[in-house]
C-alpha cells in the first residue's frame, strides 16, 4: 500500500530546516505523551492505538452485520448526531460516494442522511416529508441522549417511525450508539430493546471517527471499514512512539505549525482541489479547532475547495493579511479518467488542451495556485494521498489525529477538552428555562433586561 507524502519545501522561506528539526525532540515528547498518559487529557487516549486493536477483532464483524441487516430492511437511513457524532462519517461517506448519490435510482444500498446537526425548524419539517413514504432507519449517536439537537430530532423521527411501521418493526430499524451503562439514551435502548453499540469513554467525539460512531454509517453507506481501519493502523505504525522525528509526518507537521504560529501565522487553511473532500475539511476543523481553541490560544482552522473558492477567496488569500498559511490535499491518482474533446470552432480557445485530461488541469490549477500563493507571502504544506480510497482516508484521518495530539502538547493546552462547549449551552437552556437552571434563568433575563435599557 502507497503512503502518504508530505512536501515542506515551500515553508522554509519563512521557517528553516533547521529550526523545524530543533523542535524535533520536544515533539518526540509530546508523541511520548500521547502513549505514557503523563499530560493533561490523558482520560482521552484510547484513540491513539485503537486501529491497531481492531482491525483483527470481532467488533467489525459486529458492524458489518448489522449494517447489512440495516440495509437489507431500509431504503434511507438517517444518521443523528452533531459534532463529532457525525462529521467523521459525513467525511468519509461524501469523499468516498458519488457526487450524485441521492439521485441514483438503481441503488444496492440505502440513501444516508443527517439529523440532529441543526436545529432548524424548515429542515426537519422538509426531512419529516421526504421520509414519510419512504422504507427508513435510524442510527442514533449520542453519548448522553440529551444533547438538544440530536434528542429533537431523534424524537420526532421515532415518532415517525413507529407510525409507519409499527413499535416492534421500528425496533428492528433503530441502532443507538451510545454510553455503555449511564445517559438517557442507553436506557431507552434497553427498555426498547434496540441494537446498541458503545461510545468508549475514553475516546472524545471528535477523535471517534475510527470507533462505531463512524465505521456504522460508514459500513451501512457501503464502504470496506476494514481497509478504512488497516490504513489509520498503518499511519499509527508510522508515527508511533519509537519513529524518529524526521520520519513522523504527523510530528513534523505538528511543529509546522507552531512555529509557524509563533511567527503570527494565526490562521491555517485546509485546501482541496476535490468537492467530495468539503465534509472531511468540516471533521478536520472540528479536530484543530476544538482541540487547541482555549486558553486564548489556538490556529484558527479555515477550509476552502479550490478551485471553486479561487473565485471567491482568492484575492483575499493571495493579497490579504499574511496571518496564514496553507495546507494542501492533493490527490494522486483520481478514480476516473475524462478526457477534454476537440471542438471544430475552438470559440473557448480551449483546443489547446484537447487529448489531455481533466486532472491534469487541475494538476496544473493547483500547482499554479500553489506558487502564487507562496510567490504572494503565504506558506504551503503539500499533503498528497495515493487515491480517493478507504485506505488513503484510513491513513489521512489517523494523520491528522495524531499530529493534533502533538500539536495541543506543544501548545501548551490539553488537546482532549472542550470547556467553552458548555457556555452556550448554559446560555441557551437557561433562556428555554429548561428545569434545574432557574437561578441561570434568572441572571440570563437581567442581562437581557439591561442590554435593552442601554
Amino acid at each position: 500500500m502507497s503512503s502518504i507524502k508530505m512536501n515542506i519545501q515551500h515553508v522554509y522561506n519563512w521557517l528553516p530546516e533547521e529550526d523545524i528539526l530543533r523542535q524535533g525532540p520536544t515533539a518526540t515528547t509530546c508523541n511520548q505523551a500521547l502513549y505514557d498518559g503523563s499530560r493533561e487529557g490523558s482520560d482521552f487516549l484510547g484513540w491513539v492505538k485503537l486501529p491497531s486493536t481492531i482491525i483483527t477483532g470481532d467488533q467489525l464483524k459486529e458492524i458489518e452485520d448489522a449494517a447489512v441487516s440495516l440495509r437489507s430492511a431500509c431504503k434511507v437511513v438517517v444518521v443523528v448526531g452533531i459534532g463529532g457524532s457525525y462529521l467523521g462519517a459525513r467525511a468519509i461517506i461524501d469523499a468516498l460516494n458519488n457526487s450524485f448519490d441521492w439521485l441514483q435510482t438503481k441503488r444496492e444500498r440505502p440513501v444516508i442522511v443527517y439529523a440532529g446537526n441543526s436545529l432548524s425548524e424548515d429542515y426537519l419539517y422538509e426531512l419529516i416529508k421526504y421520509l414519510e413514504d419512504k422504507d427508513f432507519g435510524i442510527i442514533n449517536i449520542s453519548k448522553s441522549g440529551t444533547t438538544t439537537e440530536p434528542a429533537v430530532a431523534f424524537r420526532l423521527l421515532k415518532d415517525l417511525l413507529e407510525d409507519r411501521v409499527g413499535k416492534s418493526e421500528a425496533r428492528n430499524r433503530i441502532i443507538a450508539i451510545t454510553d455503555a451503562e449511564k445517559g438517557a439514551l442507553r436506557t431507552l435502548a434497553t427498555i426498547e430493546k434496540y441494537k446498541t453499540f458503545v461510545i468508549p469513554d475514553d475516546v472524545g467525539g471528535r477523535y471517534s471517527v475510527l470507533t462505531p460512531v463512524g465505521l456504522l454509517p460508514i459500513a451501512v453507506a457501503g464502504f470496506d471499514i476494514r481497509k478504512l481501519v488497516h490504513g489509520a493502523a498503518t499511519m499509527e505504525k508510522n508515527t508511533g512512539a519509537n519513529v524518529a522525528f524526521e520520519y513522523n509526518l504527523s510530528a513534523i507537521y505538528a511543529v509546522i505549525r507552531n512555529e509557524l504560529y509563533k511567527k503570527g501565522k494565526k490562521i491555517e487553511i485546509l485546501v482541496n482541489y476535490h468537492p467530495k473532500l468539503h465534509y472531511f475539511a468540516e471533521w478536520w476543523k472540528q479536530l484543530f479547532g476544538e482541540s487547541e481553541g482555549k486558553d486564548n490560544k489556538g490556529i484558527f482552522p479555515a477550509a476552502v475547495d479550490f478551485t471553486t473558492d479561487l473565485h471567491s477567496m482568492g484575492q483575499w488569500i493571495q493579497e490579504g493579511e499574511r496571518t496564514i498559511f496553507e495546507t494542501v490535499i492533493s490527490i494522486k491518482e483520481p478514480n476516473y479518467k475524462v478526457v477534454i474533446p476537440h471542438d471544430n470552432q475552438n470559440l473557448d480557445g480551449l483546443n489547446y488542451l484537447e487529448g489531455k485530461r481533466v486532472d491534469e488541469v487541475n494538476k496544473m490549477a493547483e500547482l499554479g495556485t500553489r506558487i502564487a500563493h507562496v510567490d504572494g507571502g503565504v506558506p504551503n504544506i503539500l499533503i498528497e494521498i495515493p487515491k480517493l480510497d478507504e485506505e488513503s482516508l484510513g491513513q489521512l484521518i489517523y494523520f491528522f489525529e495524531k499530529a493534533c495530539g502533538i500539536s495541543g502538547y506543544l501548545l501548551g493546552v490539553n488537546p482532549f477538552n472542550q470547556p467553552g462547549v458548555e457556555a452556550y449551552k448554559r446560555n441557551m437552556f437557561a433562556l428555554l428555562e429548561k428545569p434545574g437552571y432557574e437561578e441561570e434563568t434568572r441572571a440570563i433575563k437581567q442581562k437581557l433586561s439591561a442590554l435593552s435599557k442601554g
